[in-house]
């Protein structure tokens, strides 16, 4: 068993600078039809073009970014019922992909179409226009999981229009 880590060791803040800005033709966080976009990223200074070097040849990438329209105060830190609705389970906030979460950090794999100078062309982003971009990865079919991925019933029907 493990001890429980002392709180002022791992305790935030952390600071975190945005490295680029999405730019899309959505202007608020819709639940669904994300498969239907497609959206810029572009770096921010100091990064230049040599940062996205070698980016080119995989044909998906992860960005991870700040759900920067949420207020850190709605933040839902126990459980709720995903989207509100009364047929699903009242599940925890790590149990579901809200944007009301502790950190405000949203994750997306999303298919790369091309790069010019220090922007990216992606489809199937779901952060809307303005959203600050933390970070930047490659997809490798290595982190993809090595054994059968399951999931609940509600989670497939909450994603049937996502994408």
């Amino acid at each position: 068993m493990n001890p429980t880590p002392e709180p002022a060791a791992h305790a935030g803040p952390f600071e975190m600078r945005a490295v680029a800005v999405v730019h899309s033709s959505r202007t608020e966080a819709t639940d669904d039809g994300w498969d239907d976009e497609t959206a810029t990223i572009t770096l921010l200074e100091p990064f230049t073009t040599e940062a996205l070097r070698g980016l080119d040849s995989f044909s998906h990438i992860e960005v991870v970014y700040l759900f920067h329209h949420v207020d850190p105060e709605r933040a839902v830190p126990q459980s709720r019922r995903p989207r509100g609705n009364t047929y699903w389970p009242q599940v925890g906030v790590f149990a579901q992909r809200a944007k009301n979460r502790p950190n405000r950090i949203g994750i997306s794999t999303c298919q790369l179409i091309t790069i010019d100078d220090v922007t990216l062309r992606v489809h199937g982003l779901d952060a809307i226009d303005g959203t600050p971009v933390l970070d930047i990865k490659p997809y490798l079919v290595e982190f993809a999981p090595h054994s059968p991925v399951t999931q609940p019933l509600w989670s497939h029907e909450l994603m049937a229009e996502y994408f």
